[in-house]
């Protein structure tokens, strides 16, 4: 596809959301894409510039000078685009891709001064060809992975295999004593992953309906295999027994994520809303036990109970779409947020896919030269890394259905990511201003406002998550300030929580070194909604419409709170003095 033509398609798709303004910003956004994909390609290509499909990254011994160079630039450029800029909502754009390529480089720097890089390959190949084999994607573009995976083993003239570049990256800064190698837990986590990784990738050319790719694959399984028996022999040796980040490390982690508290600010308010709603739900746990006739309606053992109601495996999907249709009669009837006339689509993970991450999730759909791609909602009902103790029962009984579903499709991520595409909100609204605190604080934030219309049993496990998201923040600040160790986290969730052993598992990994602060965001961002809601609702009293506010706030794309707040309290005309 040429640029001109994907500058069209962008101003077409932007026509209802003031084009004029969005497609100048666009604009700007394309250049940053651009010069990124000669970093990292895969991820541009991810995004839907389909001319970047057959580039791979170079991840060797320079990539890091070759990083910073190019977000400096990016920054410089910037700067210009905005001193000559009039429109300002074009300048807020340029601001939110400046504070993301700020961002990008921070990060690169601090991990440069503090880690030994180290490269967890099957996960990264996984998720290269997934994305670029993914069914959604045009069949035009699949033949790419060809060339992708002669790139990656080297067999492309001029290419040096994938695995001799990230073992040169070790190699590289491996004399440096005050270099913190991996955490021990991960790098057993990555080799446990490993097979499942290599299965998935498999699979996933063999669904592709290509030809000729057998051999090259068999090339790359080799070489991903030797580079497994290196990280065995050499990284882990290297591995650091303590999951700890320094302090600086870890601070970067949570603002990557849209979260600007300390994590002493953030243990406070997570220990004090846990109790809150833990409270809540003994209320309600106290209800559901005499109902049923239960003696103890204590909270724990109500909730194990509800559990054990799970749904046979190859009735559960059929009992989601069943549910999504009851939850969108109850949206419309409450007028609660528009929904558009088409399905949300959800669909079981694989073997692969729960490996990488092993919790449900949503799988966004491209955001460039979109002709009709939708987030799909998966449902992940494992955790193969634990091998034979994998299967988790937290996601398959009957009342957390409710909560999930709206969390992951509508009004939840689902709804969020299809109005990206249908909105036609622009490329750094969509991209650069993407945090997980204002993606999953809306995720949340859908949970609480679906909870009134629930049955009993929903309503409860609607308490519950927003519990564990309580929890999630003091416990990650916890995890990586040292206050407790990752089995500690992992026991807490099983017994006050009534987790499963395997889904607990991945939570503590999540914290320990999976994603450093990312957990802290969903109520983090939570919150910052509610705030904003409550203080829309002082302003307007009995004119404020749940409707209006919820269509509003997801025209925004995905602002960060600040900005969001910023945006909201203009259109509402809420005084900010």
């Amino acid at each position: 596809m040429t640029r001109i033509y994907l500058l069209a398609f962008l101003a077409l798709l932007s026509l209802s959301a003031h084009a004029d303004w969005i497609e100048q910003s666009n604009r700007y956004a394309m250049q940053v894409l651009e010069r990124q994909a000669s970093v990292e390609p895969e991820t541009v290509a991810a995004y839907g510039l389909s001319r970047f499909d057959a580039e791979v990254a170079h991840i060797g011994p320079g990539s890091h000078q070759r990083q910073l160079a190019l977000y400096r630039e990016l920054l410089a450029a910037i700067d210009g685009w905005r001193e000559s800029e009039k429109n300002t909502r074009v300048i807020q754009d340029l601001e939110i891709m400046a504070s993301a390529m700020q961002g990008e480089l921070d990060t690169l720097q601090l991990e440069h001064q503090y880690l030994l890089p180290y490269v967890d390959l099957h996960a990264f190949l996984f998720n290269s060809f997934r994305s670029l084999l993914d069914p959604r994607v045009d069949r035009k573009r699949y033949p790419a992975a060809l060339e992708r995976l002669a790139k990656y083993t080297g067999q492309a003239d001029g290419v040096t295999p994938i695995t001799e570049q990230a073992r040169s990256l070790t190699e590289s800064r491996r004399a440096d004593k005050t270099l913190l190698g991996p955490y021990r837990g991960e790098v057993e986590n990555h080799l446990e992953s490993a097979p499942h990784l290599l299965a998935g990738l498999r699979s996933v050319f063999e669904d592709s309906g290509l030809d000729g790719w057998q051999d090259g694959l068999a090339l790359l399984e080799q070489q991903l295999a030797d580079y497994g028996n290196w990280v065995r022999e050499t990284v882990l040796p290297l591995a650091r027994e303590d999951n700890r980040l320094p302090e600086a490390l870890y601070v970067d982690s949570l603002k990557s994520y849209g979260v600007m508290d300390s994590p002493e600010a953030l243990i406070a308010e997570g220990q004090y809303s846990y109790q809150l709603i833990r409270s809540q739900m003994q209320a309600l746990a106290m209800r559901i036990a005499a109902e049923r006739g239960w003696k103890d309606h204590r909270l724990v053992p109500v909730l194990r109970e509800l559990k054990k109601q799970q749904v046979p495996q190859d009735e559960l999907l059929a009992l989601y779409r069943e549910r999504l249709k009851t939850v969108e009669d109850i949206i419309r009837r409450e007028q609660l947020v528009t929904l558009p006339g088409r399905d949300a689509v959800i669909r079981m993970a694989s073997e692969a896919e729960a490996a990488a991450i092993p919790a449900s999730f949503m799988s966004p759909p491209q955001l460039i030269d979109n002709t009709g791609q939708y987030g799909e909602f998966v449902l992940v009902q494992s955790n193969p890394a634990l091998g034979p103790e994998a299967q988790m029962d937290d996601w398959s009984h009957d009342a957390m259905t409710w909560a999930l579903l709206v969390h992951e499709a509508r009004p939840g991520h689902e709804l969020q990511f299809s109005r990206l595409v249908e909105d036609g909100t622009s490329l750094a609204r969509a991209i650069y201003a993407f945090n997980s605190a204002n993606a999953e604080g809306w995720g949340l934030y859908a949970e609480s406002i679906m909870q009134p219309y629930l049955p009993l049993e929903g309503q409860l496990f609607d308490l519950y998550t927003r519990l564990m998201r309580a929890a999630r923040m003091f416990l990650d600040p916890m995890v990586n300030t040292g206050q407790m160790s990752r089995d500690e986290a992992e026991n807490f969730l099983v017994e006050q929580t009534a987790l499963s052993r395997p889904m607990a598992s991945s939570e503590a990994d999540r914290y320990a070194f999976r994603l450093p602060g990312q957990a802290t965001s969903y109520y983090y961002g939570y919150v910052r909604l509610m705030r904003l809601r409550t203080e829309v609702e002082i302003a307007l009293g009995d004119d404020f419409s749940a409707l209006e506010f919820h269509d509003f706030i997801l025209k925004q794309g995905l602002l960060p709170p600040a900005l969001l707040r910023e945006a909201v309290l203009q259109q509402f005309g809420v005084s900010r003095d």
